[in-house]
């Protein structure tokens, strides 16, 4: 019996007819990769940003908060490590508060961000990207099955928009915000070896 009549492969794709009918519609396919490579670099810009609340809560030097932060494999780790280390360290109720509220943020716009980076794009025979499917494997009634499938259409381009703005007011929000942990975290320390 031949091995490939039951092979569940999808056939493979004609590569050079796609990318000669892809020409043809380079500028919303120039659009929407600027839009994937943006949430790329906001994301790693607002994660990024956790170094300096590591460096605040650890009260050291940027280096080490560096490589505390990359020696912890997840983004998940690093939150959890910055929760635990503000738990014990920041005790103004609204700096926690604060610290709280853009770690909340920045988990939401993880969860939206995964969506649009931990997928498989899938091209139309034109060339053009018009579904993501998720990476993720789900499970219901007993069944798994491998990640939904979503049109990337106009409803989908405008969700990404809108969280690169979000995550752009989010960077901001952080920076405007660190100044005000180290008041927090270094404030009690100053009065204290003034008396």
């Amino acid at each position: 019996m031949d091995a490939m009549a039951h092979s569940q492969l999808p056939p493979t794709p004609d590569f050079g007819a796609i990318e000669t009918e892809a020409l043809k519609h380079a500028d919303r396919q120039t659009m929407i990769l600027a839009l994937i490579g943006n949430l790329v670099f906001s994301w790693s810009n607002n994660e990024s940003m956790f170094i300096y609340v590591l460096m605040i809560l650890l009260d050291s030097d940027e280096a080490t908060a560096a490589i505390v932060f990359a020696t912890l494999n997840t983004t998940r780790a690093r939150i959890d490590l910055i929760q635990r280390l503000a738990s014990v360290k920041v005790t103004d109720l609204e700096t926690a508060r604060s610290l709280a509220a853009l770690i909340r943020q920045f988990n939401s716009c993880t969860r939206q961000r995964n969506e649009f980076n931990h997928c498989m794009y899938a091209l139309n025979e034109r060339g053009e990207i018009t579904h993501l499917q998720s990476m993720r494997i789900e499970e219901g009634r007993g069944r798994i099955r491998f990640g939904s499938t979503r049109k990337l259409d106009d409803a989908a381009i405008q969700q990404m928009v809108e969280l690169i703005e979000r995550m752009k007011t989010l960077n901001r929000d952080i920076w405007a915000f660190l100044p005000r942990l180290q008041a927090s975290i270094t404030g009690p320390k100053a009065e204290a070896s003034k008396a």
